[in-house]
């Protein structure tokens, strides 16, 4: 079973990384919150990895953090909810967010998260509520300008190779939506508008 990838990040996608090992190329499906922080294609990249075996198939999922693979692999754990449930999971919502609200049975903020409803929220609250880490205190998130942060969410976008006319109204939308955060909170929120 493969444990940890080292190596050098050669594609970057929406949920999914390719990452060259010593000259092996291994295509890793990632949540939001490892895409955001592995870097540019030429980066050197670590992740610890799950690898899920079935029958037909052998597919890697690559993190970032020791919590978000504890978090995937309890996930995983519940009856109903595979990989890729527990991926959208991850990337719906960010790790320490989902312990507290799982902790403190707050069903309607799970329910919130792409792919889960109230059936689903209520079971990862009764099997998980003890089985998940102690997480720290969330710090609140310092606010940014609105004109200042719709510009710099374009510019990222942009850089992702986004075209500026298809997610002006999605910025748009999320900025109306969401309390002033950090930029990196909104810009997730955006990927996942627009990734459905």
């Amino acid at each position: 079973m493969i444990a940890h990838l080292s190596g050098t990040l050669l594609e970057k996608h929406v949920q999914r990384i390719v990452v060259d090992v010593g000259g092996v190329g291994y295509d890793v499906a990632v949540p939001l919150s490892t895409f955001y922080t592995v870097g540019e294609p030429g980066a050197r990249v670590a992740l610890r990895i799950h690898t899920h075996v079935r029958e037909d198939q052998l597919q890697l999922f690559g993190f970032g953090t020791a919590l978000e693979l504890t978090l995937f692999e309890r996930l995983n754990s519940v009856s109903g909810i595979g990989p890729k449930v527990a991926l959208s999971v991850l990337s719906g919502i960010e790790p320490e967010q989902l312990v507290r609200a799982i902790r403190s049975g707050d069903v309607a903020r799970l329910v919130k998260i792409p792919g889960v409803g109230k059936k689903t929220a209520e079971r990862l609250v009764v099997e998980l509520r003890d089985r998940l880490p102690e997480v720290a205190a969330a710090e609140p998130d310092a606010p940014a300008g609105g004109d200042e942060l719709r510009a710099d969410l374009l510019s990222a976008l942009g850089n992702l190779g986004y075209q500026r006319a298809t997610v002006e109204k999605t910025v748009d939308k999320v900025l109306e939506a969401a309390d002033p955060r950090v930029f990196e909170s909104v810009l997730r929120q955006v990927l996942r508008d627009l990734a459905r």
